[in-house]
């Protein structure tokens, strides 16, 4: 009911005259009676259908002119409507697909720790164009940018060890994630690389693909996905496929990173956990809002002829009762 109005409020003050047209109709709807010398043979055999037929109909008309008096009142349906009109922001987020990704010390692996908080923080930019790129000893675009996000979680999910050729090229990397928001118009761009390495690999070095991310105005926020002390780290691959583990120190080149971030006015965060790279993204997410403009509209759909079917019902109800189960010889 918080969704109705009325145009015209006033009409329910004809509800006060309903006692008296509840007292009328009783009055009115009395029979003939007939008199006999004594009633003991009726005392007591009262049926339910004579209980009914005393209170039936009369309740009835009441509920059929209560519908009436609503519908006099014109009730409304309003419906809230937003447009928003979105400035989004185009995002690249640029995965790591390096062995190292595999290591145990998050849950079940950092590759697929990485990519389910990924999608997580897709889900939270309604109105922003994302893409996805992928580097290890080489580089791709994975999926280009769109609102689409359908699509981009796809694409995230299908991410793999082994899809390039092992290392950490973080320059190519960066530079083809750059190449993905090269012809943007948004006015904000941002990449997210997320690696657990130090560049050892690639023709494009970070120093590059930065002054590259500068020259087309793209912020860049740098996640080192590395655990503190011994882990269990991933070496090598069994010719069977399974993965050859060894305990480890964990250790990344922090510093290369944090340049990156520094020098595209990004922002650089180490993630020990699940946990910590959830609320990286969270942070980005309050870092990069997009800004929306709300406009609410209202839209007010008439509902009288609903409680106008109502007391034709009732009305019509009441005849039939009359004319069959209630019916009287007067």
């Amino acid at each position: 009911m918080s969704n109705f109005t009325f145009i015209n409020p006033a009409a329910f003050l004809l509800f006060l005259c309903l006692p008296i047209a509840y007292w009328w109709l009783r009055k009115a709807g009395k029979v003939v009676k007939i008199q006999f010398s004594s009633l003991a043979a009726f005392q007591g055999k009262q049926t339910l259908k004579a209980r009914l037929a005393n209170w039936l109909p009369n309740v009835l008309r009441v509920l059929a002119v209560s519908s009436l008096i609503i519908a006099l009142a014109r009730p409304q349906l309003v419906f809230q409507e937003q447009e928003i009109d979105a400035e989004g922001i185009d995002i690249v987020i640029s995965i790591d697909l390096s062995l190292s990704m595999l290591s145990k010390d998050f849950n079940p692996d950092r590759l697929t720790a990485s990519k389910l908080i990924a999608a997580e923080f897709v889900d939270s930019r309604k109105f922003d164009r994302i893409g996805i790129t992928a580097f290890a000893g080489e580089s791709y675009t994975k999926c280009p940018i769109t609102t689409d996000h359908r699509i981009v979680k796809q694409f995230l999910a299908e991410l793999r060890f082994g899809e390039l050729q092992n290392g950490t090229a973080i320059g190519m990397g960066l530079a083809t994630a750059v190449k993905a928001l090269a012809k943007s118009e948004a006015k904000s761009k941002v990449i997210i690389l997320l690696t657990d390495g130090e560049n050892n690999y690639g023709y494009i070095n970070p120093e590059m693909a930065v002054e590259m991310a500068k020259a087309f105005d793209i912020k860049v926020y740098t996640i080192g996905v590395s655990s503190e002390g011994e882990i269990l780290e991933a070496v090598g691959v069994y010719p069977n496929g399974e993965v050859a583990y060894r305990t480890s120190i964990a250790n990344f080149d922090e510093s290369g990173l944090i340049e990156i971030a520094q020098k595209t006015a990004g922002k650089y965060f180490r993630a020990t956990d699940a946990n910590s790279l959830k609320s990286i993204y969270n942070e980005i997410d309050q870092l990069e809002k997009t800004k929306m403009d709300i406009l609410v509209v209202k839209r007010k759909v008439d509902k009288f002829y609903l409680f106008v079917l109502f007391a034709i019902i009732f009305i019509g109800l009441e005849v039939v009762l009359k004319m069959t189960v209630f019916r009287t010889i007067v």
